[in-house]
This record gives C-alpha cells, structure tokens and sequence, in this order.
C-alpha cells in the first residue's frame, strides 16, 4: 500500500484529505486546528508516540475510506464553504452557548462547593462564550460578505478586506482553543465524579461537544477557507 501520509504531512492537510482522522487525533490529543500547519512527525515526537503506529492507523484510514458523499471543500465555491459555515457552525454554536451557559451555571451553584475544580470550569465557560460570540459576529459581519462579493464580482477591493481580517481570526481562535484545553483539563478529560447527576453528566458531554464542533470550524477555516483567500 502506497502511504499518503508520512512525517511530513501537516496535521491540518490529513483532516482535510480524510476527515474522520479528526477521531484519532481526539485520541491522541494532536491539535489539527489552530496547530494545523505542524508536520504529523514533529508533534508524534512532541507527544512521544509512536510514529508508525499512527501513521499506519492514518494511511489505513484513507486506504478503506471513500469520500464520494462528501463535500470537497478545498474545492467548492467559496460562497458554498462560508454558508456551510454559517449553517452549521455558527448556528449550532449560537444554540449551545446558550444552553451550556445555564447547565455551567446551575452544575457550579450546586456542586460547587464538594467540587472547587467547577470554578475553573464556570469561569473559563463564561469567558469562552463571550469570545465565541464576538468572534461569530466577526465574522458574518466583516469578512463573510467580503469574501461572498469577492466571489460574484471578482473585486481586489473586497478580497482585500477580506484577507485583512484573517490574522485577527485566527488570534481568536487561538485564544479559543486555550480556553477548551482548559476547560478538559478542568474536568480531567470530561471524566464525571462519582454519582454525578444528570445534569452534570449532560454538561460535560455538551461542552465535549462544542469542543468537538469547533476543532472542526477552526480547521475549515484555518486549514481550508483562509488559505484558498490568500492563494486568490
């Protein structure tokens, strides 16, 4: 079998050529976002693994997938990848910041007290949401439509406007992707206390959820959307 990937390839091009190794790098804790842009091999020696055990499972991945139902977004229309999105991402994120902000909030009034880690926790939730939805106004309201109009007229102007915001993007990505490692550290990895209730077992499954959600935003921008941007 003829390896499509080796200790070369950057994390964030295998997620992009083969989506579900976003599940192995969950596994490994490798950051295929916001570190999208770091050779595999240098993060397997980072991390002390095994090189050629990931590898293999990776090459073994694409060789069994077939992406034919699968939307090729380094190669849709640019409009096409921005309401994508929009649509998915940015609606779901909208949705569960809302709902996450009242399950943090009662997990920590009640248990708070037998659990200090749930501070952390809360306090790391309250400033994630309010970068997130900063950032999801950012980016529908000063670089989408640049980049839908650049794509209908073909104007340098609006390209340009668009590729002006894209170094601010990804800070706050950044600064997001801090903010979920800390909140799974906080919570150990999402690993519940004894007799957890409902309530908190359904607020860890939904921040690892939303942390799951936005590894793969991150990555269709970072690794896919703004690249295309800055190669027109």
């Amino acid at each position: 079998m003829n390896a499509i990937f080796n200790t070369s390839t950057k994390t964030g091009d295998i997620v992009t050529k083969l989506p579900a190794a976003s599940k192995v790098f969950k596994e490994y804790k490798i950051d295929f976002c916001c570190g999208g842009d770091r050779p595999i091999g240098e993060v397997l020696q980072e991390k002390k693994l095994n090189e050629a055990e990931v590898l293999e499972k990776l090459n073994d991945m694409y060789a069994n997938s077939t992406r034919t139902d699968e939307v090729q977004w380094e190669e849709a229309p640019l409009g096409q990848v921005v309401d994508h999105i929009v649509n998915k991402y940015h609606v779901y994120t909208s949705e569960v910041l809302a709902e996450l902000q009242a399950f943090v909030t009662k997990v920590y009034r009640v248990h708070g007290q037998d659990h200090p880690h749930l501070r952390d926790v809360y306090q790391a939730f309250t400033s994630l949401k309010g970068e997130m939805e900063q950032h999801l106004i950012d980016e529908e309201r000063d670089v989408f439509p640049h980049i839908v109009a650049f794509e209908e007229t073909k104007s340098e102007t609006e390209l340009a406007k668009a590729k002006a915001e894209i170094t601010k993007l990804e800070t706050e990505h950044e600064a997001v992707g801090d903010l979920l490692k800390n909140i799974r550290e906080y919570t150990n990895d999402y690993n519940l206390p004894p007799r957890a209730c409902n309530t908190y077992r359904l607020t860890y499954l939904k921040l690892e959820e939303l942390e799951t959600m936005t590894h793969e935003h991150v990555h269709l921008e970072n690794n896919i959307l703004f690249p295309r941007l800055m190669k027109a």
